[in-house]
């Protein structure tokens, strides 16, 4: 099954790169938190409270901004 939260397949490259982390090189790490942050707000915002593919992906992509808060 695809998991369309965490590796959605629209979102890798034929060669196996993943958007995420394409937006992460070409952001940098204050860059990245900030998208990650407002991405967020994006899909908690859109959920109308019963679709939880929606909550899913904007805890996701806040556990994204704390990882790369804790990077070195």
């Amino acid at each position: 099954m695809t998991d369309m939260v965490n590796h959605p397949p629209h979102y890798q490259s034929d060669n196996g790169i993943e958007c995420i982390d394409a937006i992460r090189a070409a952001l940098g790490k204050e860059g990245f938190i900030a998208y990650c942050k407002g991405t967020s707000i994006k899909y908690l915002w859109r959920d109308k409270w019963d679709n939880e593919e929606d909550l899913k992906k904007g805890i996701w992509y806040q556990n994204k901004a704390i990882e790369a808060m804790n990077e070195d």
